[in-house]
């Protein structure tokens, strides 16, 4: 008797919450495609498949970048799929709003998302003019500097322990024949770590206040200054980097090639991928080792409308598995990612994970700039910095300058 088979004899003998009436496939478009990535999406359809449905997998390569208008158009062209990833906040806004997306609310209101999705702005960001659209799977930040301890030892000196430490140890590492600071060519990566370096070295407030609020008075100002003369620094620090995708960048800290690397917590999948061990092998520094603050982004499942019934069930049967304690410890643990359920065991986190764990437990948390930004704002400021560290004849005063005219007509 084939898995399948034995699983839906299961469910015909026994009450088991997540199993589904009559089994489906349910394609899920997605764009975790890295080593640690794919690791954890297996963990999801080993939840859904264990239902009685399939899990059909709709991996797209190249990121969210490349991924989401494929997704979207698929979407508007009435070739939807079962569900797909975005991230917390704004991308799906213009689908849902065209009545494309489905209404989870009644869902939600049954699995008590509201008692235990924590922060509640990961639920806020699902829902739109009262109801709820999208199941949160995990809080990614962006708030981390990720160090080699190995490069550091060959450049002879200690391994950073704040992002002004890492700057100033720069020197050594380049005579040691080591990049400093790996970074991507996808734009989304340079626009991260700006960000980043915004929450750290101006804080959080003045972060709101930017993101938040659209204050492009404060874009333009001293404590935006600071950020770009930050960002000057990383752009020169960066240079040789020479690779495209985030992995590939994280891969030159895991080899020693790079000293460090801005970047999501999703990164913690690629060294474990690797068999590196944090505190031992790499250190990581939230908020830049400065302003110990994360980001509470991440992703989330949305689910086009969908004329077939069978399949709509299945979706309610995926949304449940997504937010099921076992399924977000399982999932979590793999990508690197924190869970969104306040009531899991996670003790079996790496030290990396449990820093982001008690700092959430502190409340020092900040939205995520797609939280804060529609997806077109988002996309200047793609194009901004994307060109700002690829072309040093542009300065610091020039780019703040752009900068402030993308928030002065931001949404």
């Amino acid at each position: 008797m084939n898995i399948r088979l034995m699983t839906a004899a299961l469910c015909a003998s026994v009450v088991l919450p997540l199993c589904a009436a009559n089994a489906t496939d349910l394609e899920v478009t997605h764009w975790w495609t890295s080593g640690g990535e794919a690791a954890a999406v297996a963990e999801l359809a080993k939840a859904f498949d264990a239902t009685g449905n399939h899990w059909v997998d709709g991996a797209i390569a190249g990121s969210g970048g490349t991924a989401r208008p494929i997704m979207v158009s698929r979407i508007t062209g009435g070739d939807p799929m079962g569900a797909t990833q975005f991230n917390h906040g704004r991308q799906a806004e213009e689908l849902v709003q065209s009545g494309l997306m489905r209404d989870l609310t009644d869902v939600a209101t049954q699995e008590h998302w509201k008692d235990v999705i924590r922060p509640a702005s990961l639920l806020d960001s699902c829902t739109i003019d009262g109801k709820i659209y999208c199941a949160p799977v995990n809080i990614h930040s962006w708030q981390w500097l990720w160090l080699s301890n190995a490069a550091f030892k060959k450049a002879g000196v200690e391994v950073p322990k704040n992002w002004d430490e890492f700057v100033a140890a720069a020197p050594a590492l380049e005579k040691a024949g080591i990049v400093p600071l790996a970074v991507g060519g996808q734009p989304w990566q340079a626009t991260g770590a700006f960000d980043t370096l915004m929450v750290a070295i101006a804080g959080k407030d003045v972060f709101q206040k930017v993101f938040g609020d659209k204050d492009a008075e404060v874009a333009a100002g001293p404590e935006i200054a600071k950020v770009f003369k930050a960002a000057d620094d990383a752009r020169k620090m960066a240079k040789g980097s020479n690779v495209q995708d985030w992995n590939q960048a994280t891969n030159l800290v895991i080899t020693g090639k790079a000293g460090g690397q801005i970047m999501g917590d999703w990164a913690q999948g690629e060294f474990a991928l690797a068999g590196q061990t944090a505190g031992t092998d790499y250190t990581c520094l939230p908020g830049l080792g400065v302003n110990e603050v994360i980001s509470t982004g991440g992703d989330a499942f949305y689910f086009p409308l969908l004329k077939d019934a069978e399949k709509s069930k299945a979706q309610e049967v995926l949304a449940k598995t997504i937010l099921d304690p076992k399924t977000q410890v399982a999932f979590n643990l793999k990508k690197g990612s924190l869970p969104v359920r306040g009531d899991v065991d996670l003790a079996s986190a790496n030290d990396c994970m449990k820093k982001g764990l008690e700092i959430l437990k502190k409340g020092n948390v900040v939205a995520s700039a797609d939280q804060l930004l529609s997806a077109d704002s988002q996309k200047q400021k793609e194009d901004l910095f994307s060109e700002f560290f690829a072309n040093a004849s542009m300065t610091p005063a020039d780019a703040q300058k752009r900068f402030a005219e993308i928030i002065a007509s931001a949404d």
